[in-house]
């Protein structure tokens, strides 16, 4: 039989806060190296319009090994933070294992490919907008209801991309508009998972 003492409840619950910080640590990092990466992409690659050209574009030629391999660590470090989301959400965790996948496919598997690309593209956008929801099924936290309406505008964004409305942005502006509104509710809730745990007393 289990001891649940006030003490192990304790310890149990310092625990799942520990784990809360690895993830959200990994989380923020993974999002903001990428962020970062993506505009440094943007400004070498040659002739780049944020309206006409497709993110994943910069995934091919000079700026290849820019943005594959920062996308391929996003991917990582969600793995890394879903392992330890598994104390939060388990339904949580399980999305950003989706996601992450499809951050890592997208980096190995470049816009020349477009079957598995738009695959992996689907997945890793889906899920980043998805997530938000089952974070706010758990924590019913106001700030876990703008995360949601961001990841709402992702959704609808991701919508008007797949039948090609761009409500003039272009292709490249509509696709930004789903990539990030999710990258800031992310970064967001990465930094709030490593809020204080404050003192046992």
């Amino acid at each position: 039989m289990k001891n649940l003492s006030p003490e192990y409840g304790y310890n149990l619950l310092m625990e799942n806060r520990v784990s809360d910080k690895f993830a959200g640590l990994a989380l923020f990092i993974g999002v903001a190296q990428f962020l970062m990466m993506v505009m440094i992409a943007e400004f070498l690659y040659p002739g780049y319009s944020v309206s006409q050209n497709y993110i994943s574009d910069l995934g091919v030629g000079s700026t290849a090994y820019i943005f594959n391999s920062s996308i391929i660590v996003l991917g990582v470090l969600a793995l890394v933070s879903a392992y330890f989301l598994r104390s939060f959400s388990v339904a949580a965790a399980i999305i950003t294992v989706i996601l992450a996948i499809g951050a890592i496919g997208v980096g190995f598997v470049n816009e020349n490919h477009p079957p598995f690309h738009l695959i992996f593209a689907l997945l890793a956008f889906g899920g980043s907008s998805i997530l938000p929801y089952a974070v706010l099924h758990k924590t019913r936290k106001p700030i876990a209801v703008v995360w949601a309406i961001l990841g709402t505008i992702g959704l609808i964004a991701l919508i008007l991309f797949a039948s090609h409305d761009y409500l003039g942005l272009g292709e490249g502006g509509m696709e930004r508009m789903i990539m990030y509104p999710d990258l800031i509710w992310a970064m967001s809730f990465g930094g709030w998972l490593t809020r204080e745990t404050g003192n046992k007393d």
